[in-house]
């Protein structure tokens, strides 16, 4: 009994040493960054700006997969299922971590138990915009327009976010519009630029070069952060007198939970890096993306609190997709 109890704890650290290894050596082969949205929205612009780096730096391919659909059900319940390795991560917005436990009775995924927190990557900025040939020039034109016919404008959103940031300016102003739901933000550019959608309320990643372009007008950006690209641009609370505040959307990098810790911190160290470049810093706060990084305890705080912040709001809008 005693050799059968050396062999099986000789086997044990064997197999501890072979385990410290493979982690030391990693990675040695794709990363897969899935990403829960189209090409070309914040989530899609951060996680290719973080890939191409990480590539040059880790010496593996990082593919970014986008697999957008379900308010990011999709791409999160694929990334939750994956080996816990190291070799699948999760590019999460804020409504795949927090609002989509509020939203759906049967998530296929639990945002706190089935993820391990990395890092936080960014807090964007938001842009309420509307098209360029809209009567509608300042946020006092859309309240006044809104009111005056309840029910009869609408909005373009492409995430839970974006949706309840409608819901919120709805209840800050007093005003009645009709959310009409996207899948991301080519999308809501794309009814904005249609005239699908008399406003829209989104990132400024698809945005931005329309409004430069002269085929967008931005009425208001959603938080007081300067923002270089538009300096002029007021805040709805400053503009209109709301009381909104500050409202972001924020993103962050996950792995699947049981990814090993020392892969987690070297995944972490190596983001981290990335969005503190200067150069790399510079070409995402020109867009509005903000880069903000994190450790994982501090992300996963972040989630927590974020979480208790939400719930209230998803609760009182009655917003729900089953």
């Amino acid at each position: 009994m005693r050799s059968l109890h050396f062999v099986a704890v000789a086997l044990l650290s064997v197999l501890a040493v072979g385990s410290a290894a493979a982690q030391d050596a990693y990675p040695t082969r794709a990363i897969h960054m899935i990403v829960p949205f189209p090409a070309g929205g914040p989530s899609d612009v951060l996680a290719r700006l973080i890939s191409d780096k990480m590539s040059a730096d880790f010496g593996q391919a990082v593919v970014v997969e986008n697999r957008p659909g379900a308010n990011t059900v999709i791409g999160a319940e694929a990334a939750a299922k994956a080996s816990p390795d190291g070799y699948t991560l999760l590019m999460a917005i804020d409504s795949t971590l927090v609002m989509n436990q509020y939203l759906y009775k049967a998530l296929p995924y639990d945002p706190i138990a089935d993820f391990a927190p990395i890092t936080l990557v960014a807090k964007t900025i938001g842009l309420i915009v509307v098209n360029a040939q809209s009567d509608l020039r300042s946020m006092k034109d859309l309240i006044a327009k809104a009111k005056s016919a309840p029910g009869k404008l609408n909005y373009g959103a492409g995430t839970i976010s974006t949706k309840l940031q409608g819901y919120l300016l709805n209840d800050a102003a007093g005003i009645d519009t009709v959310l009409v739901p996207y899948n991301g933000s080519s999308e809501v550019a794309h009814g904005v630029l249609t005239k699908s959608v008399d406003f829209a309320i989104d990132g400024p990643s698809a945005e931005l070069p329309l409004i430069q372009s002269g085929d967008l007008r931005a009425l208001a950006k959603l938080d007081t952060r300067p923002f270089p690209a538009l300096p002029d641009l007021p805040t709805p609370d400053d503009a209109a007198g709301l009381h909104l505040g500050d409202l972001s959307v924020w993103l962050g990098l996950v792995a699947p939970r049981e990814t090993p810790a020392a892969i987690v911190d070297k995944l972490q160290s190596e983001t981290a890096k990335i969005l503190n470049d200067p150069a790399i810093k510079a070409r995402a706060d020109a867009v509005g993306l903000f880069p903000s990084s994190s450790t994982p305890a501090e992300f996963a705080a972040f989630i927590k609190s974020e979480a208790a912040r939400w719930q209230p709001v998803v609760k009182k809008s009655g917003l729900h997709f089953d």
